[in-house]
């Protein structure tokens, strides 16, 4: 599939030669690291030398000082070749954001660099068992002792806590002025005594495994709190807007994966004297499925663009609405490869049927496509709101 034409030549020239990496190590890598119980190491060194894990990151901290323009056609090319990798999501696209915008000097020396050549990485802990998709509820709390800081919580679904070598928390303080807790976002060490992880059984394959974390009056230096302790939102959000412009680029590389595998398989496939393919009743279908994903990739892109030149608000709204129509496009898209291809598409060989489940993931995460249309309606159209 040839990238839109409103993408600069240096973008186009990223997508071929990321995609040239991409088909070096393909599903079959991605599916032996799983059955392994193990980490696409090989995939993620190979990719720091290249520059593509910083691609996102300040030059003057070893990035390559583009933006989440770029770093989202890394990680879709990866995927269309059936080897994503998640924590390009995480680690530069949220810890590292969000680090490159409100760190303090020091913290952005101490973490680019490495998050930037892959020999370091950070995971991300917001999801709480009681609080669900409602921010507001987080219990995760951060209170002083001295000029030390002292969290005690716990966060669920938290992705790569076990290779990563921090975690950036999202807890809450007190406002002083108004008593009431205000988020704000600390840097928590691996080995920080309290700081405890139990793996969740996913039926999700993928080498980025799941964890819950328990925050047990957990001490850190004053210097652990990125950024200001009064900006909270700004902050918050400053990371989960590449957040959804990342998963929006993670289903679009998934969904891409899946529709070529069906493509192929429907020009080959012959029944009655002909390919299949030439049938509208799963030619249609696989156009639409084509359709969709163009439109997705579109508003990812005019999101990343928004995000990239600074406008905040615009962004969100763009960001929202591309990770619902990546979301989308991919499970309609794994659906019909499955279905295209019958029972050969339920078999290891043709690697589709662990996309079924993998596929729903966009729906739910970051957020669910419900509370998508909630913001939809309530910000873009000026409905009321319901809750």
């Amino acid at each position: 599939m040839n990238a839109p034409v409103l993408e600069t030549e240096e973008h186009k020239a990223l997508r071929s030669a990321v995609a040239a990496l991409g088909k070096r190590y393909g599903r079959d890598y991605m599916t032996r690291v799983v059955q392994g119980e193990g980490h696409p190491d090989e995939l993620w060194a190979d990719a720091a030398k290249l520059g593509y894990l910083g691609v996102s990151l300040p030059e003057e901290y070893g990035g390559g000082g583009g933006g989440i323009a770029e770093l989202s056609i890394v990680l879709e090319e990866l995927g269309a070749a059936g080897s994503p990798l998640l924590m390009l999501v995480v680690s530069p696209a949220i810890c590292g954001t969000v680090i490159a915008r409100f760190g303090t000097e020091a913290q952005k020396r101490e973490w680019l660099p490495g998050l930037a050549d892959g020999g370091r990485t950070m995971a991300f802990g917001i999801t709480e068992p009681d609080a669900g998709s409602n921010s507001h509820r987080i219990t995760t709390t951060a209170r002083r002792d001295g000029d030390d800081w002292i969290l005690t919580g716990r966060k669920v679904f938290i992705s790569g806590v076990d290779t990563a070598d921090a975690t950036l928390i999202v807890g809450r303080t007190e406002d002083a002025r108004t008593g009431k807790l205000k988020p704000c976002l600390f840097i928590v060490p691996r080995d920080a005594p309290g700081f405890t992880r139990s793996r969740i059984d996913m039926e999700l394959q993928a080498p980025e495994k799941q964890f819950e974390l328990v925050l047990d009056e957990v001490r850190l230096p004053a210097d652990a709190l990125v950024g200001d302790e009064d900006a909270g939102l700004l902050q918050l959000f400053a990371g989960l807007n590449p957040e959804r412009i990342m998963t929006a680029a993670f289903s679009l590389g998934m969904a891409r994966y899946a529709l070529s595998r069906a493509v192929e398989y429907a020009k080959e496939r012959t029944v009655w004297k002909q390919p299949i393919g030439a049938h509208q009743a799963l030619a249609h279908p696989l156009a639409q499925s084509h359709i969709e994903i163009e439109l997705a990739r579109l508003m990812m892109q005019k999101a990343a663009r928004l995000y990239d030149d600074g406008d905040d608000m615009g962004a969100g709204e763009a960001a929202n609405m591309a990770k619902f129509a990546a979301a989308d496009a991919c499970v309609k898209a794994v659906d019909q490869a499955v279905h295209t291809l019958g029972g050969n598409g339920l078999t290891k060989e043709f690697g589709l049927a662990s996309l079924i489940v993998a596929s729903r993931v966009a729906r739910i995460a970051p957020v669910s496509r419900e509370m998508i249309l909630n913001f939809v309606s309530h910000q873009s159209l000026g409905l009321p709101k319901s809750y």
